[in-house]
């Protein structure tokens, strides 16, 4: 899977464009276009083409411009995906509830990204480990971390419990990526597959010899009608998650 890196451009550009304090003329013709439109463009470019088909050419294509016209607003492609990932943080569809216990608010922050990633699976293939903090993602930040503001954690213990949360919607999200794509590109559901599969299978699989195998294996199998459930493993390990900052929580409270 390819990767892009957050920050990897410029970064004195990355954050004027983010947080829109480049310097602007006071004289001439209007500019044709604006950041957002850039930046909308290019989200709508890899929603349907994936991130390895995101280019500047193809950006200015869906634009109806030069591509050379884009360099005027935009240094490259390493900050145009600053300026999409940012973009796609301002597009949560709901906020956090204040109201509630923080079990239900830091699920509904697991869920609200599990669903950003869904609608926006190319931002599995970007690396934020060295996030361009733009103004949505600041905001979006400081949001989920009232999921667990006032609960007896300390401000370490807080980044750490959202960042739990955060990345196991993330490897969730990918599961879920990864299953759609297998059946997209084998033309195959996963029944399917097993179907074929399984006469060779039988011939050479001993339960005798891989007995907790064979039963899990079967177990789960008949469960999910599939070797896995993206969705029942996100649900189950979400509850797991919870279950162990509760735990840390309960601990401070004796």
């Amino acid at each position: 899977m390819t990767t892009e890196y957050s920050g990897s451009g410029d970064p004195t550009r990355t954050m004027e464009l983010l947080w829109g304090v480049q310097a602007r003329p006071s004289r001439g013709p209007k500019p044709r276009l604006t950041i957002e439109q850039i930046t909308r463009a290019a989200i709508e470019v890899a929603d349907a083409e994936g991130l390895p088909a995101l280019s500047m050419r193809r950006v200015a294509e869906r634009l109806g411009v030069g591509a050379m016209s884009l360099y005027t607003y935009v240094p490259g492609k390493a900050e145009l995906i600053d300026l999409m990932v940012d973009a796609v943080h301002g597009d949560r569809p709901g906020r956090v509830e204040t109201s509630g216990g923080w079990r239900e608010r830091l699920g509904q922050v697991a869920r609200a990204n599990w669903a950003l990633y869904r609608r926006h699976p190319w931002m599995l293939q970007v690396a934020t480990v060295r996030p361009a903090l733009g103004p949505n993602a600041l905001a979006k930040y400081d949001e989920e971390l009232r999921a667990v503001e006032g609960i007896g954690l300390t401000d370490v213990e807080m980044d750490s419990a959202l960042t739990l949360v955060l990345q196991h919607a993330v490897s969730s999200a990918r599961l879920l990526v990864e299953a759609a794509e297998a059946q997209s590109r084998t033309g195959m559901t996963d029944e399917e597959w097993w179907a074929a599969h399984a006469p060779l299978l039988a011939n050479v699989f001993e339960a005798d010899r891989y007995p907790v195998a064979a039963r899990v294996g079967a177990a789960a199998g008949e469960a999910h009608q599939a070797a896995l459930s993206p969705e029942y493993a996100f649900e189950f390990g979400l509850a797991r998650i919870l279950d162990g900052i509760g735990a840390l929580v309960e601990s401070r409270s004796g």
